[in-house]
């Protein structure tokens, strides 16, 4: 059983060390990558980046990614959502450490050179007010300036100014046994399902409550109240894991468990380019 769990905490270790690469990209100096990758660079572009966007798509993009952007603080360049646009193709990015969503969108039309930009997140939401159910969406983005036009009216600012973490590298984790779920089900389980009490969160000193999930050999997954962890067990924060349940506004999703050490995936059955991962946190005892 000591060998077990001392197993088990390398693995956790593991896991960990993939999204403290956040952190790392954040603190250290880039001009290496800068110079292999000028798409990951925050450096004004020369030239406007102007594209078209469904409305309508836009709204839901944003709103599958918004809920995990973080509040700044130390980390001011999470306080936000990363606009990554590359030929037609955009990517909406938000991370605060803990969890990351990601969602992507084809835009109807597209010319300029390929940018990014982190949006403030009182700009998002202002953005996200603008749009409806039908019509286009243009989006500016010059420099470090991002403008967005929906419904005759105009939303723009000064992105943040700094660089945002490679996003790209967390996407590469190993897949995990994935089980398709019914959200409504689901969330009821996890709302008046067992419960347990997280370790204290590094910002404001709080504990939060940890949903464990159990996936079964059969493909069955419950909200287990086990006191040990399983190999088919993962414990994710409570609050966290409801969140990413309802951004996306889907009934049907795919979740993606790799075991306890692994992040949890929340990804949407249609779509293998917008999803969520929740960090997973060590059951102890």
């Amino acid at each position: 059983m000591e060998a077990h769990l001392r197993r088990l905490e390398r693995g956790l270790a593991d896991a960990r060390d993939a999204f403290s690469a956040i952190r790392a990209l954040i603190e250290r100096t880039d001009r290496i990558e800068h110079r292999e990758n000028p798409t990951m660079t925050a450096a004004p572009s020369t030239s406007a980046a102007r594209t078209t966007l469904s409305s309508a798509g836009l709204a839901a993009a944003l709103d599958s990614v918004r809920f995990a952007a973080g509040t700044g603080g130390e980390l001011p360049m999470l306080a936000g959502v990363l606009f990554d646009l590359d030929g037609g193709d955009l990517h909406l990015v938000a991370t605060d450490r803990y969890r990351m969503a990601v969602a992507r969108m084809v835009a109807d039309w597209h010319e300029g050179p390929a940018v990014r930009i982190t949006v403030p997140a009182a700009l998002t939401d202002a953005m996200r007010a603008l749009l409806g159910d039908d019509g286009p969406a243009r989006l500016t983005v010059e420099g470090d300036e991002v403008t967005l036009e929906a419904g005759g009216r105009r939303a723009g600012g000064t992105g943040l100014g700094r660089d945002f973490p490679d996003y790209r590298r967390l996407t590469r984790l190993p897949a995990g046994r994935r089980v398709t779920v019914d959200v409504p089900v689901l969330r009821d389980a996890v709302e008046n399902g067992p419960v347990r009490e997280g370790e204290v969160r590094e910002s404001g000193g709080e504990r939060f409550d940890l949903t464990v999930l159990a996936l079964a050999a059969d493909g069955t997954l419950t909200v287990t109240g086990e006191t040990a962890p399983g190999p088919g067990h993962v414990a994710v924060n409570r609050a966290f894991l409801l969140q990413a349940l309802s951004a996306t506004g889907s009934d049907r999703l795919v979740l993606e468990l790799g075991g306890p050490t692994s992040p949890l995936a929340v990804r949407r059955p249609d779509d293998e380019h917008s999803f969520s991962l929740l960090m997973p946190v060590r059951l102890d005892g």
